[in-house]
């Protein structure tokens, strides 16, 4: 039996008449998402031939992916460099979703949070991303083949330069949790039917980071969470882990929580548009994110790349493009493609509820109270959370160390509970941060070492991310090496543009706080464990890029600086000092980057010697900062720094054993005054 072809849509939108007068086995496909879905599963049941839409449909698909095919050749080919075989396996997984009505994005509002977004968490197949936007006509033909030249912002891997990046990628592994952060602005923040589509490689899914965003995306719940596994079976130096086997994903994701669909043929527009039909149907959403597996080949549409080890990362040679191109052929017509648009209504969809909040007031702190930093922390966070609805904190399951927990306690609906996985942390901090959030990542100093791949991309997304690290140093005491962090100063110093805090006292650390927030980027604060004595009037500002000179006469010899604990060990060596008559200059380089160059220049001008002090391994630290800032100057600089391997004791034990004590510290200046070393 066949049907007209003007009938087909009548009949779909009443598949229950359909069913009487035809009586079908059990077909679970028939609850999809378009009428066009509903057509090609009784197609597929009753053997009814393909109607004109559905061929039109898949023409078009064909047709754009053929293009695309085109434009990843030559782009690559004129760069003479870049991915083409990775590209061309997800030519139709990714054309299908952007053009079969699957994908939701304004091109005129690219910020608007009812759109979609999409990562490529396989930033390699730029080549690919591009031309997909090209199709849309969003970026011209001449463009493209800039791709890779000095200046393009067609990058080879795909960064915030390009418009329609979400995200930086192309350090595998990170992808899925930036896209996991977006959903949760999306479903939490926005409370917005926006979903978040991530292409991934199968290569990458041997990343701890990848199963760290699937614990968590399952977690929180996230349906409109959707990966897409690209399976073609080769990696850069052989096949990957599972080859073609894509049941063996599916074996490890869906014992997670997760929604697996199966593509068989990811090079089928019919079947992959079916899958987004089914991965997106709203009678199957259940709070499961889902994950499409989809085989693909490597290289598909150029027969002598096709599942053929040793072309990775490689373009096609000159000799043999217009063999290529040939083969492919040309479109059957001019392009004029869009994207589906979000729904109007969806941006008129309710947002977050609001927070029960106190009344914001800046605690009250006396001069000579004994306070640590990290309570500070705290304080300042539910105070700015009042009047900051999008601030939002993001936890490795220690916020009663960190004191992330006053927070969570005033704003429960902005805080967000990552567990112990760092990396994952850091990239949904991203996503989040990317759709609208300030969000603050807190945790020990040592453990967001872990991270820092995900933490050096950041500048590259343009995000605006805030860390906070506790147990800072030595001075932690008997938790012992494993727990102090040592080189967190050293990892976000090299983050360029990026910002380095380190406060003395509570007020000074609220006030830095503040500047954190106003500041757009990646900044750090590092925060201590045990209490300090307050120093500063709350009336003191603390200005990123500043320093505070707490003690100086016309007489000074030497000059020390601190930051942190180590500041309280000089202030009390400077008194020891003067009783033996050496009159130091004291230096609170609270902003280690950026530095305030001015007043140590001054003070290298005025005295004979600088000494700082630092409770973090020399290499990358306080003292290398100042050095670097007095590279052309003749004073010179003495760094006491951590250099022996710390053991577990009390934190005055530890400090005078590495030589960072008050009275380590006077020994070292009288040493010098006498010996000039």
């Amino acid at each position: 039996m066949a049907f007209s072809d003007d009938a087909i849509p009548i009949v779909a939108h009443n598949l229950l008449s359909l069913e009487i007068c035809f009586p079908l086995a059990p077909c679970p496909a028939i609850l999809v998402a378009s009428p066009d879905h509903a057509i090609r599963c009784l197609v597929s049941k009753m053997e009814i031939p393909m109607t004109a839409t559905t061929a039109n449909r898949t023409e078009k698909i064909s047709d754009v992916s053929r293009q695309v095919r085109r434009w990843i050749l030559r782009s690559t080919s004129a760069a003479d460099s870049g991915h083409p075989t990775s590209s061309l396996s997800a030519v139709e997984l990714m054309t299908t979703l952007l053009f079969d009505g699957h994908f939701r994005f304004d091109v005129d509002q690219r910020d608007a949070p009812s759109n979609d977004r999409l990562i490529f968490s396989k930033g390699h197949a730029s080549p690919l991303f591009y031309a997909l936007w090209a199709a849309a006509g969003q970026v011209d033909e001449k463009e493209l083949m800039t791709y890779r030249q000095f200046g393009s912002d067609l990058e080879g891997h795909p960064t915030s330069r390009f418009p329609f990046t979400e995200a930086a990628t192309g350090s595998l592994g990170q992808g899925l949790s930036v896209g996991l952060g977006m959903a949760l602005a999306a479903r939490y923040q926005h409370q917005l039917p926006s979903r978040c589509f991530v292409l991934l490689g199968d290569s990458e899914m041997a990343e701890g980071s990848q199963w760290e965003a699937i614990q968590l995306a399952a977690h929180y719940k996230l349906d409109n969470l959707i990966g897409i596994i690209d399976v073609n079976r080769l990696g850069q130096r052989g096949e990957t882990m599972y080859g073609h086997n894509a049941a063996e994903y599916r074996k490890r994701i869906e014992p997670f929580g997760w929604r697996c669909v199966m593509v068989d043929d990811g090079h089928d527009p019919e079947q992959v548009s079916q899958a987004y039909a089914d991965a997106l149907d709203p009678k199957a959403a259940d709070g499961r994110p889902v994950m499409m597996l989809a085989k693909t080949i490597k290289g598909k549409g150029v027969k002598f790349l096709e599942d053929e080890n040793g072309f990775h990362g490689k373009p096609i040679d000159a000799d043999r493009m217009n063999e290529a191109l040939s083969a492919l052929g040309e479109p059957a017509k001019p392009l004029q493609l869009q994207i589906a648009k979000p729904d109007p209504a969806s941006a008129d969809a309710p947002q977050a509820p609001a927070e029960p909040a106190a009344e914001e007031k800046m605690a009250e702190y006396a001069l000579g109270d004994t306070v640590a930093t990290r309570d500070a922390f705290g304080n300042a966070i539910e105070r700015l959370g009042v009047k900051h609805p999008e601030l939002v904190v993001l936890d490795g399951e220690v916020c009663n160390s960190t004191r992330a927990r006053t927070f969570r306690d005033a704003f429960p609906n902005r805080f967000y509970q990552m567990y112990i996985a760092e990396q994952n942390m850091v990239g949904a901090a991203t996503g989040l941060a990317l759709r609208g959030a300030s969000p603050f990542v807190a945790t020990f100093a040592a453990f967001l070492s872990r991270a820092f791949d995900q933490i050096r991309m950041i500048p590259y997304s343009g995000a605006n991310v805030k860390f906070v690290g506790s147990h800072c140093g030595v001075a932690i005491g008997q938790d012992g090496p494993s727990q102090m962090g040592l080189e967190d100063i050293a990892m976000f110093r090299t983050i360029q543009d990026g910002v380095v805090l380190y406060p003395s006292d509570a007020v000074s650390t609220e006030a830095l706080v503040d500047a954190m927030m106003e500041h757009q980027g990646v900044s750090y604060l590092r925060t201590t464990r045990g209490k300090t004595r307050v120093i500063y009037d709350s009336s003191e500002s603390f200005p990123i890029g500043g320093s505070k000179v707490l003690r100086q006469t016309d007489d000074d010899r030497v000059t020390l600086v601190g930051a942190g604990v180590t500041l309280h060990e000089a202030l009390e060596a400077h008194q020891l000092l003067a009783k033996d008559g050496i009159a130091a200059r004291v230096i609170d380089l609270y902003s280690i980057k950026p530095l305030d160059h001015a007043a140590l220049r001054q003070a290298a001008d005025k005295t004979e010697v600088i000494f700082t002090i630092e409770d973090h391994f020399p290499e990358g630290g306080l003292g290398e900062a100042v050095l670097t800032s007095l590279s052309d100057h003749c004073t010179p600089v003495n760094c006491l720094a951590v250099r022996k391997r710390p053991l577990s004791g009390a934190p005055d034990q530890q400090l005078t054993a590495q030589g960072l004590s008050a009275a380590k510290i006077a020994r070292a200046v009288r040493r010098w005054c006498e010996t000039g070393a």
